[in-house]
């Protein structure tokens, strides 16, 4: 994983290790997403040293998100998402294609 329960912690501002296998399988989680919204794994692309900021931000806020909100709705909250949130910096590295790659002959 490209960031550490440590890390992701200290986004939560968690000090208690009750949830540390719940914020696991959440870091899992949401770097499986991440990876599949920008078309490549992370640590294949970059070496440990050079993974973008931008890349590890992105990870801790979807699996603090998803710790603090395990439900799939929220009921009497009118919510908008942040700027400069996740979507903003997936599509910073996503791979974008478009069409049919070219025939081999």
């Amino acid at each position: 994983m490209i960031v550490t329960l440590d890390d992701v912690k200290a986004q939560l501002n968690q000090t208690l290790d009750i949830d540390d296998d719940l914020i696991d399988r959440k870091i899992a989680a949401a770097q499986n997403h991440i990876e599949n919204l920008i078309g490549f794994k992370i640590e294949e692309e970059y070496t440990p040293s050079k993974i973008p900021p931008a890349l590890k931000e992105c990870v801790s806020l979807l699996a603090a998100h998803w710790y603090e909100n395990r439900e799939a709705s929220l009921v009497g909250v009118n919510a908008q998402p942040l700027p400069f949130g996740v979507s903003d910096i997936v599509n910073e590295f996503r791979l974008w294609s478009f069409g049919e790659p070219d025939a081999v002959a």
